[in-house]
């Protein structure tokens, strides 16, 4: 571990941030006020990169995995009533671990059915939002703590990329992540967490801030160009070359031209980099996302990068109605794009390295509404990558049975697991030591293990 200046962060400082959320801006100033990229990496172990993917709106994952045995599958079907895929167009999968049923997978994921078969999906099954385990007769009692405004899209959303759900003031795990990585290295101008769907919970660090990229690489300050660039160029230079006495100009000066030099860094590196051989999907929500974090995937070398967290994200997820005509069009998209960018990480020699998390701020209900299906609780996230243990399901599947004992009401069936459980276990494999686990996860004590089992 390299030395650091007395007047540095602690690694329990950059925890405790993250924990609580107390976010220091004037720490996350003095650290970042360095030379570009002035700091070298020594976290050791060589890149990795975590890609969250995120399916806004709540995914029923329920019609994505499918038990097939016939006892299974008559009450999944009696359960779903009209919403209940044909038995005969599932796309059988053998996981590893038996737990007494067999499975398919819905017909439009064929891309990711053959990731699943080649060790390279795992699936974290009945997976949300906790602070604790509960029991059916423990949530109708109010006998445990739970997640604040259970049900809710913006609750929810926020509570399931925070380090800790029943607190609104928490960081994202992302963020976290990131700034564990800035203790390690320092914190550089290209920020750890590079988003590129816009501004996010899960990437607000206490010590970094996300880095915003478009589908089409840096994003340029705008009003340069034309036949009065050059003037209102030299304008703005000569007002942001100016001594400002006033703290909060002179911070924003320092700001601007760091973003500037920024632009300038990052968009010299993705030109040298050379074009993908792999094709992404032409017609995709996601696709042009992944296809831009693969390409900064390629330039990280460049860019003196150690680790990465990405996050993009997929609408269309809240399928109160038409949920037959658009749940098929949404997965196939997720498949397709999915295995693109795993292709793409194949041909850049970088499968081991890369980890990609597919997840959602609650899944749907079991029951029907007649056209579609409201919002629910628990639901299967996904894990893909060389170093995923794949080729398995992790967790325990819950009943289908309305109604029945994994039931809190209405279809929405109590998760088994929590996210803090999936979001440590992969923080685990990105580099954070277990005794840290638990200081940046606050709630994780309160379950039986800190890491699900799923990244190898």
């Amino acid at each position: 571990m390299k030395d650091r200046p007395i007047s540095a962060p602690t690694r329990r400082d950059f925890l405790r941030w993250a924990a609580g959320g107390a976010a220091s801006t004037t720490a996350f100033s003095a650290l970042s006020s360095g030379p570009l990229f002035a700091a070298a990496a020594q976290g050791g172990g060589g890149y990795k990169a975590l890609v969250v993917l995120y399916l806004a709106g709540g995914n029923d994952s329920f019609n994505l995995i499918v038990p097939t045995d016939s006892s299974a599958y008559n009450e999944y079907a009696t359960s779903r009533q009209n919403l209940a895929v044909p038995l005969n167009d599932l796309l059988d999968i053998a996981p590893a671990t038996s737990d007494g049923h067999t499975y398919g997978l819905h017909p439009a994921v064929p891309e990711l059915r053959d990731l699943f078969d080649a060790g390279r999906l795992a699936i974290s099954v009945n997976t949300g939002n906790l602070v604790r385990p509960v029991t059916r007769a423990e949530y109708q009692a109010s006998s445990v703590a739970l997640p604040p405004r259970l049900f809710s899209h913006n609750d929810q959303q926020a509570q399931s990329m925070r380090v800790r759900a029943d607190d609104g003031g928490a960081i994202g795990w992302g963020g976290a992540l990131a700034d564990h990585q800035a203790y390690l290295n320092g914190v550089t101008s290209l920020s750890p967490s590079i988003t590129v769907a816009g501004s996010t919970p899960m990437l607000t660090g206490a010590a970094t801030q996300a880095y915003h990229l478009g589908t089409s690489g840096s994003v340029s300050l705008g009003g340069f160009n034309g036949n009065t660039g050059a003037a209102i160029q030299a304008t703005f230079d000569a007002l942001r070359g100016q001594g400002h006495t006033n703290l909060y100009q002179r911070q924003f000066a320092q700001t601007r031209a760091e973003a500037i030099e920024l632009d300038g860094v990052i968009s010299a590196a993705l030109g040298a980099q050379t074009t993908l051989q792999t094709e992404f999907p032409a017609e995709s929500k996601v696709s042009p996302q992944l296809k831009m974090v693969a390409k900064m995937i390629q330039a990280q070398a460049t860019l003196g990068m150690e680790r990465q967290v990405f996050f993009v994200r997929m609408g269309g997820f809240d399928t109160h109605a038409g949920q037959l005509e658009d749940q098929p069009v949404l997965y196939a998209d997720i498949s397709a794009s999915v295995a693109a960018f795993q292709a793409a990480m194949a041909e850049l020699l970088m499968e081991n390295q890369v980890t990609l998390a597919v997840v959602s701020e609650f899944g749907r209900t079991l029951s029907s509404n007649g056209q579609g299906t409201d919002h629910g609780w628990g639901g299967h996230f996904l894990a893909v990558g060389g170093a995923v243990a794949g080729g398995d399901l992790y967790g325990t599947m819950p009943s289908f049975a309305l109604e029945g004992a994994d039931d809190a009401g209405s279809g929405r069936m109590i998760p088994s697991q929590g996210t803090d459980q999936f979001a440590a276990t992969l923080a685990r494999w990105f580099g954070v030591p277990d005794i840290e686990l638990a200081v940046m996860f606050p709630n994780l004590g309160n379950f039986a293990t800190n890491h699900l089992g799923f990244m190898g």
